[in-house]
């Protein structure tokens, strides 16, 4: 069974997602860390993130795994090194290449071959996975997924204010909408639920019952 959970930045999706695969035994699929690793590399190695030529070419001889919440590129944790600031600017352009997120489509129906599997992001409903069997996006206000991220920022020892943090993530959700390969949109037939007001315990329970409401009716 293969659920999809899609949305913005700051909507909840990862720790909605992770804390629901662990909840029906699942396993855990984070797409949007993929897009980051190849972002960190391409930095770390001064690619321009602009020439898609040459980042689809790193791209494609990155071996990016995961073990539980650690993410590797090449052997390396880079669990952390992805969540910067810098990272997540270059990420929204990172994601508009076509032919990296064809190379990171390609692996993530590759990881989910025979699963059970919780996989997130902002395409997996309408791209990667448009057959599987449950489809939710979720949503927040911007002032509160911008508070979000600030409250993550702040635990890895990075400052920003609300409204340099509201800047930046308008610019990623303006990216990730307009882009013309998978634009950020809800599936025809996700449930779309808001998580502005709503602790995680909350989300999850919805999530799991929705799930078993479909498993249910299935003849």
């Amino acid at each position: 069974m293969i659920i999809t959970i899609d949305g913005p930045a700051g909507s909840g999706k990862s720790t909605a997602a992770r804390a629901l695969a662990e909840r029906l035994g699942f396993q855990f699929l984070d797409t949007g860390a993929m897009y980051r690793v190849v972002t960190l590399v391409c930095l770390r190695e001064q690619i321009d993130l602009h020439n898609e030529p040459a980042v689809s070419d790193r791209a494609a001889i990155i071996t990016i795994r995961f073990d539980g919440h650690r993410v590797f590129a090449n052997d390396e944790e880079v669990t952390d090194a992805i969540r910067t600031v810098q990272v997540t600017q270059g990420t929204s352009i990172v994601a508009v290449n076509s032919k990296v997120r064809g190379l990171l489509t390609t692996l993530q129906r590759q990881a989910a071959a025979g699963l059970d599997i919780v996989t997130e992001g902002r395409d997996q409903g309408t791209v990667a996975f448009p057959d599987a069997e449950c489809k939710f996006f979720l949503t927040a206000s911007p002032e509160e997924r911008a508070r979000r991220r600030q409250h993550d920022l702040r635990r890895r020892g990075e400052h920003l204010s609300i409204e340099e943090i509201l800047a930046h993530q308008h610019e990623r959700d303006r990216r990730d909408e307009q882009r013309a390969v998978s634009p950020l949109k809800p599936a025809t037939d996700a449930i779309q639920i808001d998580t502005s007001h709503r602790n995680v315990h909350e989300v999850v329970e919805e999530l799991e019952e929705l799930i078993r409401q479909r498993s249910a009716a299935k003849p």
